[in-house]
């Protein structure tokens, strides 16, 4: 299938400038499958790189001309590669520029170049596709212009062709979820680190909302809502060991070092939004700390499973007794995790509640939405490809725009 998605790339790029492109790069598009709205807080995430791809055909050329087609939206975007300014308002050639921006900030030099693009993912449905877009296309001048970039390099730039040239408030999940592929842990802190987790059980299903969104619309909010939560604690008499723990700004507290038993006393005295989005952040934390484990094949006991997602003990071992515990255990995660997004953050939507109750219904261990919220899709774990056959016919039509069976993918590529 791979194979036959290239040469169409290859051939609709002669068909559009006459010559045969030197390199076709192409990267994954991704679940945000735990922590989500965690990243841009240094908490480490786990993301899942799939086997819908965005894919880039480029040949390089003299002078300092550029020209690029999008063939998912039908529009080509011309500029200069030394004069790549930003255009005003939400453009597609701006990743693309952006990227240019940040790979001469760090002394890459690239000649102009022509590019075509074709993409299987869905834009602005929480799947990552800006990401995909950024990380193939400077995956594919890494080849053409052979600047020696490893999948760190790459992930960093595109993030900050996203976050600093473009000032979209992202994490840096997208980007390395893109770059690397696989099932991951990325821990988002400096040095910024990536493992693989070796986890390969059940399938996911995608459920395309068909309600868009923008990371930027919703990002800053939370992020302001997190800071006034800080400065009212901060303006209270604390013990020094929670204080130095603290930040005025959402990145700065030791997020991890921090625990709800012990700012509870403090808590109760600031406003109902910055509790929530606070209470939000310490509790997806520690569900996905409790994930990461059951991953890593470790066994885990009922009371650290009631505990972290709020379950009775005797659900708890229910779900820790059975032959596929760990699927029903992160599938119970998932929704736990889904809860806290819909009732703590805000950033669900009744439509997307009801596809998470729908799939779960139909068989699903378990299910969130996947990305910044507001829109975009729901991601289900499921057993087999029959589970998840008629999860997807239980909302798409009815519930959803559309749907897909999606298998875990590698990350970046030149074809």
């Amino acid at each position: 299938m791979e194979v036959s998605i290239v040469e169409s790339i290859v051939e609709r790029f002669r068909e559009r400038y006459g010559r045969e492109p030197s390199t076709v790069a192409s990267a994954p598009g991704r679940l945000d499958f735990l922590n989500t709205h965690q990243d841009y807080k240094g908490l480490p995430v786990v993301a899942v790189g799939i086997n819908l791809r965005t894919y880039i055909a480029i040949e390089g050329i003299e002078g300092k001309s550029c020209e690029v087609f999008s063939e998912n939206i039908g529009l080509e975007d011309k500029f200069s590669i030394v004069d790549a300014k930003l255009v005003k308002g939400k453009w597609f050639g701006n990743y693309l520029r952006a990227s240019i921006i940040a790979l001469k900030n760090h002394g890459y030099n690239v000649t102009g170049f022509r590019a075509y693009i074709h993409s299987d993912i869905p834009i602005a449905s929480g799947l990552g596709s800006s990401a995909a877009l950024t990380v193939a296309f400077i995956m594919a001048l890494n080849a053409e212009f052979d600047l020696k970039l490893s999948r760190r390099d790459i992930a960093e730039l595109a993030f900050e062709a996203e976050n600093q040239v473009m000032g979209i408030p992202c994490g840096r999940l997208d980007q390395y979820a893109s770059s690397y592929g696989g099932v991951i842990l990325i821990n988002t802190k400096p040095p910024y680190s990536v493992s693989e987790l070796d986890f390969g059980k059940g399938l996911f299903v995608v459920v395309d909302s068909g309600i868009r969104h923008s990371t930027a619309d919703i990002h800053p909010n939370r992020q302001r809502e997190i800071e006034e939560g800080l400065k009212k604690l901060l303006s209270m008499e604390l013990p020094g060991h929670i204080r130095s723990r603290l930040g005025y700004r959402f990145w700065e507290p030791r997020w991890d070092e921090l625990s709800e038993d012990e700012l509870k006393p403090y808590l109760e005295s600031i406003d109902r939004v910055s509790l929530n989005r606070i209470l939000f952040t310490l509790r997806m934390h520690r569900s996905t700390m409790l994930a990461i484990e059951i991953m890593k094949g470790v066994k885990i006991n009922v009371d650290e499973m009631s505990s972290a997602i709020e379950i009775d003990r005797e659900s708890a071992e229910m779900i820790l007794n059975v032959d596929d515990w760990d699927l029903r255990a992160i599938g119970t995660i998932m929704l736990y995790q889904h809860k806290l997004l819909s009732k703590l953050y805000d950033v669900s939507l009744p439509e997307l509640d009801k596809i998470v109750e729908r799939i779960t219904d139909a068989g699903a261990y378990g299910a969130k939405l996947s990305g910044a919220g507001l829109g975009g899709a729901v991601i289900g774990l499921v057993k087999d490809f029959e589970i998840g056959r008629k999860a997807l016919d239980r909302v798409v039509g009815s519930y959803a725009a559309n749907g897909y069976m999606v298998n875990i993918d590698r990350g970046a590529v030149v074809h």
